[in-house]
Protein backbone atom coordinates (compact mmCIF):
# COMPACT_ATOMS: atom_id res chain seq x y z
CA UNK A 1 0.00 0.00 0.00
CA UNK A 2 1.56 3.30 -1.13
CA UNK A 3 -1.28 5.73 -0.47
CA UNK A 4 -0.26 9.13 0.87
CA UNK A 5 -0.38 9.52 4.66
CA UNK A 6 -0.48 12.68 6.81
CA UNK A 7 3.23 12.06 7.54
CA UNK A 8 3.91 12.07 3.79
CA UNK A 9 2.10 15.39 3.41
CA UNK A 10 4.08 16.89 6.28
CA UNK A 11 7.29 15.64 4.67
CA UNK A 12 6.40 17.45 1.44
CA UNK A 13 6.11 20.70 3.37
CA UNK A 14 9.28 19.94 5.32
CA UNK A 15 11.15 19.66 2.02
CA UNK A 16 10.01 23.19 1.20
CA UNK A 17 11.56 24.30 4.47
CA UNK A 18 14.80 22.43 3.83
CA UNK A 19 15.13 24.14 0.44
CA UNK A 20 14.61 27.54 2.08
CA UNK A 21 11.37 28.13 0.18
CA UNK A 22 9.22 28.73 3.25
CA UNK A 23 11.70 31.27 4.61
CA UNK A 24 11.75 33.07 1.26
CA UNK A 25 7.96 32.99 1.19
CA UNK A 26 7.91 34.76 4.57
CA UNK A 27 9.39 37.89 2.97
CA UNK A 28 8.17 37.53 -0.62
CA UNK A 29 5.40 36.18 -2.81
CA UNK A 30 7.45 33.24 -4.06
CA UNK A 31 4.74 30.72 -3.10
CA UNK A 32 1.15 31.15 -4.22
CA UNK A 33 -1.29 30.03 -1.53
CA UNK A 34 -3.18 27.79 -1.13
CA UNK A 35 -0.57 25.24 -2.13
CA UNK A 36 -1.69 21.90 -3.48
CA UNK A 37 0.26 18.87 -2.27
CA UNK A 38 0.80 15.57 -4.01
CA UNK A 39 -1.76 12.99 -2.89
CA UNK A 40 -1.77 9.37 -4.01
CA UNK A 41 -5.18 7.73 -3.49
CA UNK A 42 -6.49 4.16 -3.94
CA UNK A 43 -7.37 3.00 -7.42
CA UNK A 44 -10.74 1.49 -8.28
CA UNK A 45 -9.21 -1.97 -8.14
CA UNK A 46 -7.67 -1.30 -4.70
CA UNK A 47 -11.02 0.01 -3.48
CA UNK A 48 -12.63 -3.27 -4.49
CA UNK A 49 -9.89 -5.62 -3.31
CA UNK A 50 -8.78 -3.80 -0.14
CA UNK A 51 -11.98 -2.13 1.00
CA UNK A 52 -11.29 -2.29 4.75
CA UNK A 53 -7.75 -0.98 4.27
CA UNK A 54 -9.12 1.89 2.18
CA UNK A 55 -11.64 2.75 4.91
CA UNK A 56 -8.88 2.77 7.53
CA UNK A 57 -6.72 4.98 5.33
CA UNK A 58 -9.58 7.41 4.69
CA UNK A 59 -10.30 7.67 8.41
CA UNK A 60 -6.67 8.54 9.11
CA UNK A 61 -6.80 11.25 6.44
CA UNK A 62 -10.03 12.77 7.70
CA UNK A 63 -8.74 15.80 9.57
CA UNK A 64 -4.91 16.09 9.55
CA UNK A 65 -3.68 19.10 11.53
CA UNK A 66 -2.94 22.30 9.55
CA UNK A 67 -3.98 20.70 6.23
CA UNK A 68 -7.19 20.89 4.24
CA UNK A 69 -8.43 17.72 2.59
CA UNK A 70 -11.05 17.85 -0.15
CA UNK A 71 -13.09 14.73 -0.73
CA UNK A 72 -14.84 13.25 -3.72
CA UNK A 73 -17.40 10.52 -4.11
CA UNK A 74 -16.30 7.21 -5.56
CA UNK A 75 -19.00 4.78 -6.72
CA UNK A 76 -18.46 1.06 -6.61
CA UNK A 77 -20.85 -1.67 -7.75
CA UNK A 78 -20.31 -3.71 -4.57
CA UNK A 79 -19.58 -1.15 -1.86
CA UNK A 80 -21.73 1.66 -3.17
CA UNK A 81 -20.81 5.34 -2.97
CA UNK A 82 -17.73 6.13 -0.86
CA UNK A 83 -16.48 9.55 0.15
CA UNK A 84 -12.68 9.53 -0.11
CA UNK A 85 -9.86 12.12 0.09
CA UNK A 86 -9.12 13.57 -3.34
CA UNK A 87 -6.82 16.60 -2.90
CA UNK A 88 -4.65 18.04 -0.10
CA UNK A 89 -3.94 21.72 0.46
CA UNK A 90 -1.89 23.98 2.68
CA UNK A 91 -3.94 27.15 2.87
CA UNK A 92 -1.19 29.57 3.89
CA UNK A 93 2.28 30.17 5.25
CA UNK A 94 1.11 30.10 8.86
CA UNK A 95 -0.40 26.65 8.39
CA UNK A 96 2.73 25.38 6.63
CA UNK A 97 4.97 26.65 9.43
CA UNK A 98 2.76 25.20 12.13
CA UNK A 99 2.78 21.86 10.32
CA UNK A 100 6.60 21.61 10.42
CA UNK A 101 7.10 23.47 13.71
CA UNK A 102 9.03 26.44 12.27
CA UNK A 103 6.89 29.41 13.29
CA UNK A 104 9.43 30.85 15.72
CA UNK A 105 12.26 30.40 13.22
CA UNK A 106 10.39 32.49 10.67
CA UNK A 107 9.74 35.17 13.26
CA UNK A 108 13.49 35.38 13.88
CA UNK A 109 14.19 35.48 10.14
CA UNK A 110 11.69 38.30 9.61
CA UNK A 111 13.40 40.33 12.34
CA UNK A 112 16.74 39.62 10.67
CA UNK A 113 15.31 40.70 7.32
CA UNK A 114 14.05 43.95 8.83
CA UNK A 115 17.42 44.64 10.50
CA UNK A 116 19.12 44.18 7.14
CA UNK A 117 16.62 46.33 5.27
CA UNK A 118 17.27 49.17 7.69
CA UNK A 119 21.07 48.81 7.94
CA UNK A 120 22.36 47.40 4.62
CA UNK A 121 19.52 46.79 2.15
CA UNK A 122 21.86 45.66 -0.62
CA UNK A 123 22.55 42.52 1.47
CA UNK A 124 18.90 41.44 1.20
CA UNK A 125 19.48 39.51 -2.07
CA UNK A 126 22.02 37.36 -0.20
CA UNK A 127 19.49 36.61 2.54
CA UNK A 128 16.88 35.76 -0.06
CA UNK A 129 19.29 33.49 -1.89
CA UNK A 130 20.59 31.75 1.24
CA UNK A 131 17.85 32.09 3.85
CA UNK A 132 18.74 28.98 5.87
CA UNK A 133 22.38 30.04 6.10
CA UNK A 134 21.23 33.47 7.16
CA UNK A 135 18.94 32.05 9.85
CA UNK A 136 21.82 30.04 11.32
CA UNK A 137 23.67 33.33 11.72
CA UNK A 138 20.75 35.24 13.21
CA UNK A 139 22.38 35.69 16.64
CA UNK A 140 25.57 37.06 15.06
CA UNK A 141 23.88 38.95 12.26
CA UNK A 142 23.96 42.48 13.80
CA UNK A 143 27.70 42.13 14.42
CA UNK A 144 28.32 40.81 10.90
CA UNK A 145 26.48 43.80 9.43
CA UNK A 146 28.52 46.09 11.69
CA UNK A 147 31.77 44.63 10.34
CA UNK A 148 30.57 45.18 6.78
CA UNK A 149 29.65 48.78 7.57
CA UNK A 150 33.08 49.34 9.17
CA UNK A 151 34.81 48.12 6.01
CA UNK A 152 32.61 50.37 3.90
CA UNK A 153 33.85 53.30 5.98
CA UNK A 154 37.47 52.05 5.96
CA UNK A 155 38.16 50.38 2.59
CA UNK A 156 41.58 48.67 2.39
CA UNK A 157 42.49 49.86 5.88
CA UNK A 158 46.12 48.63 5.97
CA UNK A 159 45.66 47.59 9.61
CA UNK A 160 45.49 44.22 11.33
CA UNK A 161 42.12 42.57 11.92
CA UNK A 162 42.79 43.17 15.60
CA UNK A 163 42.36 46.88 14.97
CA UNK A 164 38.79 46.70 13.65
CA UNK A 165 36.96 48.84 16.21
CA UNK A 166 33.38 47.55 16.33
CA UNK A 167 31.48 47.04 19.62
CA UNK A 168 31.16 43.35 20.45
CA UNK A 169 33.54 42.30 17.68
CA UNK A 170 37.06 40.96 18.06
CA UNK A 171 39.49 39.45 15.59
CA UNK A 172 38.47 35.90 16.54
CA UNK A 173 34.87 36.69 15.58
CA UNK A 174 35.98 38.00 12.19
CA UNK A 175 38.28 35.03 11.58
CA UNK A 176 35.52 32.57 12.49
CA UNK A 177 33.13 34.19 9.98
CA UNK A 178 35.51 34.96 7.11
CA UNK A 179 33.54 32.83 4.67
CA UNK A 180 30.21 34.61 5.02
CA UNK A 181 31.88 37.99 5.51
CA UNK A 182 33.60 37.56 2.14
CA UNK A 183 30.21 37.13 0.46
CA UNK A 184 28.69 40.11 2.26
CA UNK A 185 31.65 42.48 1.92
CA UNK A 186 31.91 41.72 -1.80
CA UNK A 187 28.38 43.10 -2.12
CA UNK A 188 29.29 46.23 -0.18
CA UNK A 189 32.64 47.41 -1.51
CA UNK A 190 33.48 48.91 -4.89
CA UNK A 191 35.60 46.67 -7.16
CA UNK A 192 38.74 48.74 -6.62
CA UNK A 193 38.63 47.94 -2.88
CA UNK A 194 38.75 44.17 -3.46
CA UNK A 195 41.79 42.12 -4.47
CA UNK A 196 39.94 39.45 -6.43
CA UNK A 197 43.12 37.40 -6.87
CA UNK A 198 43.00 36.63 -3.13
CA UNK A 199 40.49 33.81 -2.74
CA UNK A 200 39.54 31.51 0.10
CA UNK A 201 39.21 32.25 3.80
CA UNK A 202 42.98 32.15 4.31
CA UNK A 203 43.33 35.14 1.97
CA UNK A 204 40.60 37.22 3.65
CA UNK A 205 43.02 39.83 5.01
CA UNK A 206 44.78 40.32 1.69
CA UNK A 207 41.48 40.45 -0.23
CA UNK A 208 40.31 43.50 1.72
CA UNK A 209 43.59 45.25 2.39
CA UNK A 210 44.33 44.22 5.95
CA UNK A 211 47.87 43.65 7.06
CA UNK A 212 48.90 40.00 7.39
CA UNK A 213 51.21 38.27 9.79
CA UNK A 214 54.59 38.20 8.07
CA UNK A 215 55.66 34.89 6.56
CA UNK A 216 58.86 33.67 8.13
CA UNK A 217 61.87 31.65 7.03
CA UNK A 218 63.97 29.68 9.50
CA UNK A 219 67.53 28.92 8.43
CA UNK A 220 71.12 28.37 9.52
CA UNK A 221 74.39 28.53 7.65
CA UNK A 222 76.39 25.34 7.25
CA UNK A 223 79.62 27.29 6.70
CA UNK A 224 81.32 28.76 9.78
CA UNK A 225 82.82 31.49 7.64
CA UNK A 226 79.41 32.96 6.87
CA UNK A 227 77.74 35.27 9.36
CA UNK A 228 74.18 36.13 8.29
CA UNK A 229 73.68 38.77 10.98
CA UNK A 230 76.31 40.89 12.75
CA UNK A 231 74.99 39.96 16.19
CA UNK A 232 74.67 36.20 15.59
CA UNK A 233 77.28 33.42 15.38
CA UNK A 234 77.77 31.80 12.00
CA UNK A 235 75.74 28.64 12.68
CA UNK A 236 72.94 30.35 14.61
CA UNK A 237 69.35 29.15 14.17
CA UNK A 238 67.76 32.30 12.72
CA UNK A 239 64.20 33.21 11.75
CA UNK A 240 63.53 36.21 9.51
CA UNK A 241 60.40 37.53 7.88
CA UNK A 242 60.23 36.59 4.20
CA UNK A 243 61.02 40.09 2.96
CA UNK A 244 64.16 40.36 5.09
CA UNK A 245 65.26 36.88 4.05
CA UNK A 246 64.77 37.87 0.43
CA UNK A 247 67.18 40.78 0.93
CA UNK A 248 70.04 38.71 2.35
CA UNK A 249 73.41 39.16 0.62
CA UNK A 250 75.56 36.14 1.35
CA UNK A 251 78.00 34.20 -0.83
CA UNK A 252 75.67 31.19 -0.86
CA UNK A 253 76.12 28.63 -3.62
CA UNK A 254 73.95 25.78 -2.33
CA UNK A 255 70.79 25.39 -0.22
CA UNK A 256 69.31 22.34 1.49
CA UNK A 257 65.61 22.58 2.35
CA UNK A 258 64.97 20.06 5.13
CA UNK A 259 61.54 19.09 6.43
CA UNK A 260 62.56 17.48 9.73
CA UNK A 261 63.64 19.87 12.50
CA UNK A 262 66.29 17.60 14.04
CA UNK A 263 67.86 16.94 10.66
CA UNK A 264 67.79 20.69 10.01
CA UNK A 265 69.70 21.32 13.25
CA UNK A 266 72.13 18.40 12.88
CA UNK A 267 72.91 18.73 9.16
CA UNK A 268 76.69 18.51 8.63
CA UNK A 269 78.84 21.54 7.67
CA UNK A 270 79.03 22.33 3.96
CA UNK A 271 81.02 25.18 2.42
CA UNK A 272 78.98 28.07 1.02
CA UNK A 273 75.72 26.40 2.00
CA UNK A 274 72.53 27.30 3.83
CA UNK A 275 70.02 24.95 5.51
CA UNK A 276 66.36 26.01 5.47
CA UNK A 277 63.74 24.44 7.68
CA UNK A 278 60.89 23.34 5.40
CA UNK A 279 57.25 24.04 6.17
CA UNK A 280 55.43 21.40 4.15
CA UNK A 281 53.15 22.68 1.41
CA UNK A 282 53.43 26.31 0.36
CA UNK A 283 56.56 28.09 -0.80
CA UNK A 284 55.38 31.69 -1.01
CA UNK A 285 57.85 32.83 1.65
CA UNK A 286 60.85 31.38 -0.18
CA UNK A 287 59.63 32.60 -3.55
CA UNK A 288 60.37 36.14 -2.40
CA UNK A 289 64.10 35.28 -2.26
CA UNK A 290 65.03 35.57 -5.91
CA UNK A 291 68.69 34.99 -5.09
CA UNK A 292 67.77 31.32 -4.52
CA UNK A 293 67.33 30.96 -8.27
CA UNK A 294 71.11 31.37 -8.57
CA UNK A 295 71.83 28.62 -6.03
CA UNK A 296 71.81 24.86 -6.28
CA UNK A 297 68.69 23.87 -4.34
CA UNK A 298 68.19 20.45 -2.74
CA UNK A 299 64.95 19.30 -1.12
CA UNK A 300 64.96 16.57 1.51
CA UNK A 301 61.53 15.33 2.52
CA UNK A 302 59.92 12.04 3.53
CA UNK A 303 59.78 9.25 0.99
CA UNK A 304 56.02 9.10 0.70
CA UNK A 305 53.38 10.49 -1.63
CA UNK A 306 53.16 13.84 0.16
CA UNK A 307 56.92 14.22 0.17
CA UNK A 308 56.95 14.02 -3.63
CA UNK A 309 53.90 16.30 -3.89
CA UNK A 310 55.71 18.96 -1.83
CA UNK A 311 58.80 18.57 -4.03
CA UNK A 312 56.60 18.98 -7.10
CA UNK A 313 55.15 22.17 -5.63
CA UNK A 314 58.62 23.54 -4.78
CA UNK A 315 59.58 23.24 -8.43
CA UNK A 316 57.00 25.82 -9.40
CA UNK A 317 59.07 28.74 -8.07
CA UNK A 318 62.35 26.82 -8.30
CA UNK A 319 62.29 24.47 -11.32
CA UNK A 320 65.95 23.60 -10.80
CA UNK A 321 65.40 22.12 -7.30
CA UNK A 322 66.82 18.61 -6.86
CA UNK A 323 65.62 15.92 -4.49
CA UNK A 324 68.01 14.58 -1.85
CA UNK A 325 67.73 11.14 -0.21
CA UNK A 326 64.32 10.61 -1.79
CA UNK A 327 65.35 7.72 -4.03
CA UNK A 328 64.73 3.99 -4.29
CA UNK A 329 68.18 3.06 -2.96
CA UNK A 330 67.58 5.02 0.25
CA UNK A 331 64.16 3.43 0.64
CA UNK A 332 65.47 -0.12 0.16
CA UNK A 333 68.42 0.46 2.54
CA UNK A 334 66.03 1.30 5.38
CA UNK A 335 63.42 -1.47 5.19
CA UNK A 336 63.54 -1.92 8.95
CA UNK A 337 62.17 1.61 9.35
CA UNK A 338 59.32 1.50 6.86
CA UNK A 339 56.10 2.97 8.22
CA UNK A 340 52.52 3.64 7.04
CA UNK A 341 51.26 6.83 5.39
CA UNK A 342 47.68 7.07 6.63
CA UNK A 343 46.31 9.63 4.16
CA UNK A 344 48.32 9.39 0.93
CA UNK A 345 47.71 11.67 -2.02
CA UNK A 346 47.01 10.35 -5.51
CA UNK A 347 47.42 13.64 -7.35
CA UNK A 348 48.96 13.81 -10.78
CA UNK A 349 52.38 15.47 -10.41
CA UNK A 350 53.98 17.09 -13.46
CA UNK A 351 57.37 18.30 -12.21
CA UNK A 352 59.08 15.09 -11.11
CA UNK A 353 62.08 13.51 -12.83
CA UNK A 354 61.51 10.07 -14.44
CA UNK A 355 63.08 8.25 -11.46
CA UNK A 356 61.08 10.29 -8.96
CA UNK A 357 57.90 9.74 -10.94
CA UNK A 358 58.45 5.98 -11.05
CA UNK A 359 58.91 5.79 -7.28
CA UNK A 360 55.96 8.10 -6.65
CA UNK A 361 53.74 5.94 -8.88
CA UNK A 362 54.83 2.83 -6.97
CA UNK A 363 53.96 4.51 -3.66
CA UNK A 364 50.56 5.88 -4.65
CA UNK A 365 49.63 2.58 -6.32
CA UNK A 366 50.82 0.50 -3.31
CA UNK A 367 53.04 -1.62 -5.57
CA UNK A 368 55.74 -2.03 -2.93
CA UNK A 369 53.56 -2.13 0.17
CA UNK A 370 50.25 -0.66 1.30
CA UNK A 371 50.67 2.99 2.30
CA UNK A 372 54.46 2.80 2.40
CA UNK A 373 56.45 5.71 3.80
CA UNK A 374 59.96 6.30 5.07
CA UNK A 375 60.26 9.36 7.29
CA UNK A 376 63.49 11.26 6.84
CA UNK A 377 64.38 11.15 10.55
CA UNK A 378 64.62 7.34 10.28
CA UNK A 379 67.45 7.50 7.76
CA UNK A 380 70.82 6.59 9.33
CA UNK A 381 73.08 9.57 9.86
CA UNK A 382 75.96 7.64 8.32
CA UNK A 383 73.85 7.21 5.17
CA UNK A 384 73.26 10.97 5.11
CA UNK A 385 76.94 11.84 5.47
CA UNK A 386 77.98 9.25 2.89
CA UNK A 387 75.50 10.44 0.27
CA UNK A 388 76.35 14.04 1.05
CA UNK A 389 80.02 13.28 0.46
CA UNK A 390 79.18 11.65 -2.87
CA UNK A 391 77.08 14.68 -3.86
CA UNK A 392 79.82 17.19 -3.05
CA UNK A 393 82.73 15.23 -4.48
CA UNK A 394 83.36 16.11 -8.14
CA UNK A 395 83.25 13.08 -10.41
CA UNK A 396 86.38 12.39 -12.46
Amino acid sequence: MTWTTPADLRHQVLRLWERGELLRASVSDDIVWPLRLSLKTPTATELADQFEAVRTWAAGMARPAHLRIEHSERRHRVHGTQRLPATAWVDGLDEALALVGKTRDVQRFRRQWQQTAEALPFVLPWLRRRPLAGLELADDWPRLLAVVKWLMAHPRPATYLRQVDVPGVDSKFIEAHRGVLTELVDLALPPEAIDTSATGVAAFARRYGFREKPMRVRFRTLDDRLQPLPCAPASADITLDADSFGRLHLPIERVFIIENETNFLAFPPVTGTLAIFGAGYGWEALAKAQWLTRCTVHYWGDIDTHGFAILDQLRQPFPHAESFLMDRATLEAHRAFWDVENTPTHSELTRLTPDEQALYDDLRSNRIREGLRLEQERIRFSWLTGRLHDLLTPSN
